[in-house]
């Protein structure tokens, strides 16, 4: 039998996904066999109902390929419903401080256990019996809790979210990141390049995987490979289709003299 992802990551392998935006499930075939692991399903800017999620989950892991799920806020409520739906690992957006973090752990580690009993254990102040911490751990067997890292609050508590038990992994979102820097979309910059190289690096050392998603680039995801990423989360359906398209048109249209207009991107980045 494969490995989950979650396994994958605890035996320091890489995993390697991409952002899927199509909710139409004759696009599984684009994808199918090209060596992801996972594929990305962004319920925070994408317009997505409860069926068309569920559709998606059931379809990718169908085809052994794990789904995760960024839902469009950190509460725990809706990282249940992502899970419920068939997520495999669920992504928290913009997460700053240390009780964010352990909602999501509470969420994907000890579904289907809520209110006031699961806050007395993510607080420490109750031991679960070992029955019920026995059937929670094979119940949430390869669940996969992950947080945004995208403002420079995460950055200054960014020790602290890691020391949440639980925790699997972080994903950078550079363009946001970059933004909350006063660095819009300048991700060679020198202070921005630190910020990065901090977080994977705090990560990794914590036995945490990490990634970040870039819209485009290839050398990018490899740049930070390099420097211990290990969450390979490349571009978007939307923007490659687009870029090829572009690369494709512009052949053409050269080909019969026609004028080529830049093409802008801004409004592919998620």
């Amino acid at each position: 039998m494969a490995d989950t992802i979650l396994q994958k990551l605890r035996k320091n392998k890489n995993i390697y996904g991409t952002c899927i935006l199509s909710t139409s499930p004759i696009w599984s075939k684009a994808v199918k066999g090209i060596g992801l692991d996972f594929v990305f399903i962004d319920t925070e800017h994408i317009p997505m109902d409860r069926t068309e999620l569920t559709l998606l989950c059931q379809l990718y892991a169908a085809m052994g390929i794990s789904p995760v799920v960024r839902i469009p806020s950190p509460d725990p409520y809706l990282a249940c419903m992502a899970k419920d739906s068939g997520a495999i690992g669920v992504l928290a957006p913009y997460i700053e401080n240390v009780e964010q973090v352990k909602e999501m752990v509470g969420a994907t580690k000890y579904r289907p256990l809520k209110g006031e009993r699961l806050q007395n254990v993510l607080k420490g102040t109750e031991t679960l019996k070992p029955a019920l911490a026995t059937y929670l751990k094979t119940y949430n067997e390869g669940s996969l809790c992950l947080i945004n890292i995208e403002s420079t609050a995460a950055l200054d508590n960014l020790d602290a979210l890691l020391n949440v038990s639980g925790l699997d992994g972080v994903i950078i979102g550079p363009h946001d990141l970059s933004i909350n820097m006063g660095l819009p979309e300048q991700y060679g910059h020198p202070d921005f390049e630190k910020a990065v190289k901090e977080i994977i690096r705090k990560a990794r050392n914590k036995g945490i995987a990490a990634g970040i998603h870039f819209p485009s680039d290839p050398n990018r995801q490899i740049k930070w490979m390099q420097e211990g990423a290990n969450i390979v989360l490349h571009s978007s359906d939307m923007f490659l289709f687009a870029q090829k398209l572009e690369e494709d048109l512009k052949t053409i249209k050269n080909s019969a003299g026609d004028d080529i207009k830049p093409v802008d991107y801004s409004d592919l980045t998620i």
